[in-house]
């Protein structure tokens, strides 16, 4: 004993250390285990397997029955089901057995709703339902659809041919359960005329129908055998539970929405609606109803069309709830009850028609109604937005955005101001000076000298304008000369002790900028890095953050082959200061870069 108190006592200490998806997973097998071992291996289990099936089998979805069964017990089923509706289908109909009482109070026009019908409750153990008792018979009429292509509901056969009552009647192809009621299956007649039928007249069929004289019929007959009987309304549907008298057996024992009629000796006939398919009424057995019956005297009795087409309609009203979730269904035809039957006249839609849509999802009203409803919600009440997660940079981004070059948008004075570059569509070492003939404006070469025929050659000599507009020649193979520096305007009446040959084709001949007062344009003389004043002046010019006189020969915006060390051999400003108002220096950059002018 204490061993088990151990096991167990051990054991509840380990499963409160599960996890709760480990809990429900034991629970969970548990409890299949123990309604699999009760449904397959006990009789009640058994019974209860047999009965989903049967359930199911009645419905459109029969096939599906396999899940409780098996394949081979459910084709077993289907089997003997079709066998017993065949075989109460057989014995022929005594026609002596029903006497309909000529009554004044039944023949007379302008009868009430009383004096035709008589509608009461009615349930069973699991369901609940509609009787309607019908006095006269030949009050009773079978009535098509108002249009072709599509059936019509109940209530409005009801309204709009007068009439009392209405229950359905033969059954249809129905899609998925939402077909438009136009297909009718079988036969349908009305008045004594056939308006349909999808069968040879020779075949037999199973009628549920009424005599000219009012009698019930049902059975397998064909058409010949009808109009030898006199058959003024008939539809088509199955099965036959009392035949003279007698109940028949019934195999089958699934509970569904069911519509029953029945004939008493007198010519009463009785209609019996079972709702079903809901929690408050799961739905009625063929048995029920048969008893039902017997327990009025029927001596006829059948079934029309059940599941989500049965309903009952009085005096325009729907009186029982149909399984269906949009109510009322579109349906092929209906037994009726007028107080002037003979003014009722069915409209034959089928005339013609060499096919026969049975409809579906895609044209079913609403259907088609619910769906718009669930987009214009869905519409209105969108899905929260989600904000997208930041992705951050690969490495290669980062080392592209470190790598890209820095762009320079203006040239640095002297004096550490930056001047933004003047927009041009020409680069101003090719844009002829203000004042100059553009004919004679030429390029810069290349620092180290340009490329003739593939050969290297020694590049020309570069000219400069002088103080007093003489070209000063500099030869990029011999050391700079030394230009003295002035104190006024750069080159102001000096003279260059240099010789000023006249500039060979292929030099650059860069002109400065005019001044305001036209006297022609001055250059800043060429000084030699090493000079004594150059020094001097970089080493009394005070160092700062913002001083960028040392960036005089930076590239200009679109530079992409500059650097900033000026080439050999180029002659510089003198000084980093700026010149004085009047004159004009140009800084000579390499080849490839915009010179610009600094004021």
């Amino acid at each position: 004993m204490s061993n088990a108190l151990q096991f167990f006592q051990s054991t509840r200490q380990q499963l409160r250390d599960w996890s709760w998806f480990k809990r429900s997973l034991l629970g969970f097998t548990i409890l299949t285990f123990m309604v699999s071992s009760f449904m397959f291996l006990t009789p009640v289990g058994t019974e209860m397997r047999i009965w989903m099936a049967n359930t199911v089998i009645i419905t459109q979805h029969r096939d599906w029955a396999w899940i409780f069964v098996g394949t081979e017990q459910r084709d077993s089923m289907l089997q003997k089901m079709r066998q017993f509706i065949e075989e109460n289908a057989e014995e022929k109909q005594q026609f002596n057995m029903v006497t309909v009482q000529p009554n004044f109070a039944l023949t007379r026009k302008n009868r009430s709703i009383d004096e035709l019908i008589k509608v009461e409750d009615v349930s069973g153990t699991f369901w609940k339902g509609k009787r309607m008792y019908v006095y006269d018979p030949k009050s009773i009429r079978l009535m098509t659809p108002e249009k072709p292509g599509e059936g019509e509901k109940i209530s409005s056969m009801v309204k709009r041919t007068g009439a009392v009552a209405g229950v359905n009647a033969g059954g249809f192809d129905d899609p998925e359960g939402l077909g438009n009621g136009f297909a009718a299956i079988g036969a349908v007649i009305s008045g004594g005329e056939v308006i349909y039928t999808d069968q040879d007249s020779s075949v037999a069929q199973h009628i549920v129908g009424f005599t000219k004289e009012g009698t019930l019929v049902i059975g397998k007959y064909n058409m010949f055998e009808l109009q030898e009987m006199g058959i003024s309304e008939a539809a088509s549907f199955y099965p036959r539970v009392i035949a003279n008298g007698k109940p028949l057996p019934i195999n089958d024992v699934s509970r569904a929405p069911r519509t029953g009629v029945g004939q008493k000796a007198d010519g009463t006939v009785i209609f019996i609606v079972a709702d079903g398919r809901s929690t408050q009424s799961v739905g009625a057995t063929l048995k029920e109803i048969q008893e039902l019956f017997l327990a009025d005297d029927v001596v006829n009795a059948g079934f029309l069309d059940g599941g989500a087409s049965s309903e009952l309609v009085v005096n325009g009203e729907l009186v029982t709830k149909p399984s269906s979730r949009y109510g009322e269904r579109r349906l092929p035809s209906a037994y009726l009850v007028y107080d002037h039957p003979e003014d009722a006249v069915a409209n034959r839609v089928w005339d013609g028609l060499t096919t026969i849509n049975a409809g579906g999802a895609f044209d079913h009203p609403d259907f088609l109604k619910e769906q718009a409803a669930l987009k214009a919600k869905a519409k209105n009440n969108p899905a929260p937005a989600t904000t997208p997660t930041p992705t951050k940079p690969t490495e290669t981004e980062t080392k592209t955005e470190t790598k890209a070059p820095a762009t320079n948008t203006g040239t640095t004075k002297p004096s550490g101001t930056t001047e933004p570059t003047k927009p041009s569509t020409q680069s101003d070492a090719t844009k002829p000076a203000q004042g100059t003939d553009s004919s004679k404006t030429t390029t810069t070469p290349a620092a180290g000298g340009n490329k003739d025929n593939g050969k290297e050659t020694t590049p020309p000599a570069s000219t400069q304008q002088g103080g007093s507009g003489n070209p000063v020649t500099t030869d990029p193979t011999k050391p700079a000369e030394h230009t003295p520096t002035g104190t006024g305007a750069a080159g102001a009446g000096a003279t260059n002790p240099t010789t000023n040959p006249t500039p060979t084709t292929g030099g650059s001949s860069q002109q400065g900028q005019g001044d305001h007062s036209g006297t022609g344009s001055t250059s800043a003389p060429a000084t030699n890095p090493t000079t004594p004043a150059a020094s001097d002046a970089a080493k009394n010019t005070p160092a700062s953050s913002g001083d960028t006189s040392s960036k005089i020969n930076t590239p200009a915006t679109g530079d992409t082959g500059a650097k900033n060390t000026p080439p050999a051999n180029v002659p510089v400003p003198s000084s980093p200061t700026a010149p004085p108002n009047g004159s004009t220096s140009t800084t000579v950059v390499p080849s490839g870069s915009t010179s610009v002018p600094v004021k």
